[in-house]
């Protein structure tokens, strides 16, 4: 068969490129060999989030007479129940997307997608194999769990992101390796609902790419959370020969062997660009990334890549940007390009976190002259009301251009905060923009506003 447009994989950023080819009238198929909406629906994003509220209602339940609430009997946590809904929730979400293939008139192929020469594309599946033609092709293949020599996962002791998400049985231990966005959140998890968690982290502070107090106040709320936190910290071994998993692990102390049930390898995402026909056909790759233009052109014509696989960082939302530029180029609309230093990130640990831009010290590291302003969240109307006034947002701004060079967040709701600078940003509107900008009171989002006035010495609570 001959379509206009093909795209291999399904996740956020193939589903949006085939949504936005088919709205601009290609006839449009998309190949995937697992779920539609990738690991991001199915394994990551919605799914972790649903786990993440259970361990919320969970920290509620467990304080109920901070907010005056008297609760008879205890509560606790049910694994077996947890899983079932986070997996609901993520079936739920596949279920929209086919919903959206049918709507908008995608094909949907099943199967493993190889490419060929001359615009093609073989697709396997139960040994059998088909071939379709596109006079473009986007290569949208993802990534998956990175696996460590010294941490060959075997899928019971030493576990990946997908199988801390379907534990049927909780651990009473667990050891996470690594603290960036999916080690924090599953060891926040973890910890929420009664698993002892040790967390290790290779680099001197958690979450290092993060603003350095932002990781200090998140280090503060594990380890008050009665997490044992390592830092500057590597995993040498594990034996799993044992009912036990025995780890090995080396820091400023020297060695020490940790017991746990389980051992969780969050040490990031490895691409999947191999055996899908790059070579044979000649695209060019730079390490585990394909190299493409500002639209996602590689060099071969006609072929395109987005997403993990391409520069930038890993998420979703960046993936999803991607396939929208890069299939409005193929139309010809001149798109602009994505303003990769204009990506924020979001961690949804207690408490969130939420960044866009430069940290205090990249900024000073780039000879910067910085005004800096921080608003506590202590002094918040709307965080003393909630119940939880830990945090703080935290803006860099140049100070002598106003512009915002970065703002930095942790606390309650931040990640639906951030929006707000990276809007500024991207619009060019300064600081002084936002301050002269009336924000709702109260909410959390006055924070941004009052932590600008600060830097400006006009802070009114603060």
């Amino acid at each position: 068969m001959k379509f206009d447009i093909i795209v291999l994989g399904a996740g956020p950023g193939g589903y949006v490129a085939a949504i936005r080819a088919a709205q601009l009238g290609y006839s449009v198929a998309i190949i995937e060999k697992e779920n539609l909406g990738g690991i991001c629906l199915n394994w990551g994003c919605i799914p972790t989030k649903a786990l993440l509220k259970s361990a919320q209602v969970y920290n509620y339940l467990k304080h109920t007479s901070d907010y005056g609430i008297e609760l008879e009997g205890s509560a606790k946590p049910n694994m077996d129940a947890i899983v079932t809904r986070s997996r609901g929730v993520a079936e739920n979400m596949s279920k929209g997307v086919q919903y959206l293939m049918k709507k908008n008139n995608v094909q949907v192929i099943e199967g493993r997608g190889k490419l060929l020469q001359d615009k093609k594309v073989e697709v396997e599946l139960n040994a059998n194999k088909e071939v379709y033609e596109a006079d473009h092709i986007i290569i949208a293949t993802g990534a998956r769990s990175r696996v460590l020599p010294n941490l060959p996962q075997d899928g019971k002791k030493i576990i990946g992101y997908r199988e801390a998400m379907t534990l049927r049985e909780q651990p009473q231990s667990m050891l996470v390796v690594g603290s960036g966005a999916i080690g924090s959140e599953f060891a926040y998890f973890y910890q929420s609902i009664g698993t002892q968690v040790t967390l290790v982290e290779f680099m001197p502070t958690l979450v290092p790419n993060e603003d350095s107090e932002v990781a200090s106040t998140l280090q503060r709320s594990f380890k008050k959370s009665g997490m044992k936190v390592y830092t500057s910290t590597s995993v040498e071994s594990v034996d799993t020969s044992s009912d036990k998993c025995k780890v090995t692990i080396k820091g400023k102390k020297g060695e020490e062997v940790i017991e746990v049930d389980v051992v969780f390898s969050a040490v990031g995402v490895q691409t999947n660009i191999e055996n899908i026909g790059l070579e044979e056909l000649g695209v060019k790759i730079n390490g585990p990334k394909i190299e493409v233009d500002d639209f996602y052109r590689t060099n071969v014509e006609g072929v395109y890549a987005i997403g993990d696989i391409v520069h930038g960082p890993a998420l979703a939302h960046v993936s999803s940007k991607e396939a929208l530029i890069c299939v409005d180029a193929i139309h010809g609309l001149n798109p602009k390009p994505l303003s990769y230093d204009n990506v924020p990130g979001c961690t949804y640990t207690h408490p969130e976190i939420a960044s866009v831009g430069l940290s205090e010290d990249k900024a000073k590291g780039l000879g910067k002259e910085i005004k800096v302003g921080k608003f506590m969240y202590m002094a918040s109307g709307k965080a003393s009301a909630s119940g939880n006034r830990d945090g703080f947002v935290k803006v860099v701004i140049d100070a002598n251009t106003d512009e915002l060079l970065g703002c930095h967040m942790i606390g309650d709701n931040v990640t639906e905060m951030i929006a707000e600078v990276v809007l500024a940003r991207e619009n060019k509107i300064n600081a002084h923009h936002i301050i002269d900008a009336i924000h709702p009171h109260p909410t959390m989002s006055e924070a941004v506003m009052e932590a600008i006035e600060a830097a400006y010495g006009k802070a009114i609570h603060g």
